[in-house]
């Protein structure tokens, strides 16, 4: 008995060292002062080889679309919506339509219009799906913080 509870333990426990948490995505953000009153965020995300994320930009129906949205302050406000690169746009058939996404890696901007000078913190928050040709993973959530100088 004491053998199959040895055994047992050792089974449970290498499979957790074997388990992998899949993270195909590292974001990156940035922020750049444009001009006394302005500044651009960058948010970028790069991806693994055979793995994307989707535009901001589907139709409902599909996967989870990218969103961005920034914490309300009085220091700042948003200049227009969150613009993106040109994505790649292909018919998925785990969708049954077209859908628009990204590879490799991508750089989303924000314009800020600036209230005051000085350094400014900035926060917000990103949702996104990402998938491959066999899977897709959960969406996820996460929070960033930029610092516009």
């Amino acid at each position: 008995m004491k053998t199959f509870f040895i055994t047992l333990k050792f089974i449970c426990m290498s499979s957790f060292l074997f388990a992998q948490v899949l993270t195909p995505v590292k974001w990156s953000y940035a922020a750049k002062r444009t001009s006394k009153t302005e500044a651009v965020i960058l948010l970028k995300a790069t991806i693994e080889n055979g793995w994307h994320i989707y535009s901001q930009h589907l139709a409902e129906g599909g996967p989870v679309k990218t969103v961005f949205t920034f914490s309300a302050g009085n220091n700042y406000e948003l200049s227009g919506k969150t613009t993106e690169p040109t994505p790649v746009t292909k018919y998925e058939k785990a969708f049954g339509m077209e859908v628009s996404y990204f590879e490799n890696s991508v750089i989303f901007k924000q314009r800020i219009r600036l209230k005051r000078t000085g350094p400014l913190k900035i926060s917000g928050g990103i949702s996104y799906m990402t998938c491959n040709a066999e899977k897709c993973l959960p969406p996820d959530d996460l929070s960033f913080s930029v610092l516009i100088k």
